[in-house]
């Protein structure tokens, strides 16, 4: 049995798993309380206590948000963790518990996951790019998961799609998550909308009648109404998403490139268009050569990732 845990900004997900990667006990908990690195340390601990029960575990997988040095098991920069910073949390756990552990970013832990269990099985090198809030991404070359010289191999959402664009919190112009995240589709559907000449649209009706921010959510929504502003934001994110995925092919010729986050459950309104826009994008060789399927796993993809780093 492996134990698999997704430490997020705000909860702790743990799960027990058996070698074909299906859940047999799944646990949670709330960080929010937690005042250090400590508390988060032993309530970890406790999670895994929780789940493993009487079962006899070969190794926990931790998947860490942030900045993270996989080889030596160290948060680098923990993102919502604060105090994080440079926390042995491998060797932590390997003492508490006395049981093998190994630490990954999230994205990473993410992109193995759909790899060994997922929209990945079978492919020789696979991409995964998770549209939410921000992009993250994972590589998985030749059947073995890059992290390259500093673990810190697939910052994709930073590579440059604009070089006079938008300014993104990196610091830096122009990154590709300025124009294909989550939160940028919401933006950008947001200054439309400030701007439409004939005022509301049904973007904001959807997101007023919720009583919530517009969101990427209602951009498709109001999309399949035919709404007019809602189709050329998405024609615009899509051309910029393919924009990004032109580069990831071009770069490291997948034969498959798997998309998750919340972006990716708009179904076939945003894959069908996202593919045919990519097609146009590549040179010609690289036509065909490829798949851009949905991520399979969902919510407990980083527990399952996790996990699954020990799979061979």
């Amino acid at each position: 049995m492996i134990v698999g845990v997704d430490l997020g900004g705000t909860k702790i997900a743990t799960g027990l798993l058996d070698a074909g990667g299906r859940m047999l006990a799944r646990s949670q908990k709330a960080t929010a309380g937690l005042k250090s690195s400590e508390e988060v340390i032993q309530a970890i601990v406790d999670t895994i206590t929780e789940v493993s029960g009487e079962h006899e575990i070969a190794g926990v997988g931790l998947a860490s948000p942030g900045a993270v040095d996989t080889r030596r098991g160290i948060i680098r920069n923990g993102v919502n963790l604060p105090g994080w910073n440079g926390i042995s949390l491998q060797w932590e756990l390997e003492k508490r518990l006395q049981v093998p552990a190994k630490l990954i970013n999230d994205a990473n832990a993410a992109a193995w996951g759909e790899y060994v269990y997922g929209a990945g099985r079978g492919a020789q090198s696979m991409v995964y790019v998770t549209l939410s809030t921000g992009i993250g991404s994972g590589l998985v070359l030749d059947g073995k998961l890059y992290l390259g010289t500093s673990s810190f191999a697939g910052e994709l959402g930073h590579t440059v799609v604009d070089p006079n664009g938008a300014l993104c919190g990196c610091g830096q112009r122009g990154c590709w998550e300025t124009y294909a995240s989550g939160t940028a589709i919401a933006r950008q559907a947001s200054e439309a909308a400030a701007a439409a000449a004939e005022g509301m649209t049904q973007m904001t009706v959807l997101a007023e009648a919720e009583g919530v921010p517009l969101s990427a959510k209602h951009v498709f929504q109001a999309a399949a109404m035919n709404d007019k502003l809602a189709q050329e934001t998405l024609e615009q994110v899509i051309h910029y998403t393919g924009l990004g995925l032109m580069n990831i092919i071009h770069s490291f010729n997948p034969d498959c490139i798997v998309i998750g986050g919340g972006v990716s459950r708009a179904g076939a309104a945003f894959f069908e268009p996202l593919r045919g826009k990519t097609g146009e994008l590549v040179m010609e060789p690289y036509r065909g050569t490829y798949a851009i399927k949905p991520a399979e796993l969902k919510d407990d993809v980083g527990i399952i990732g996790a996990a699954a780093l020990f799979v061979e």
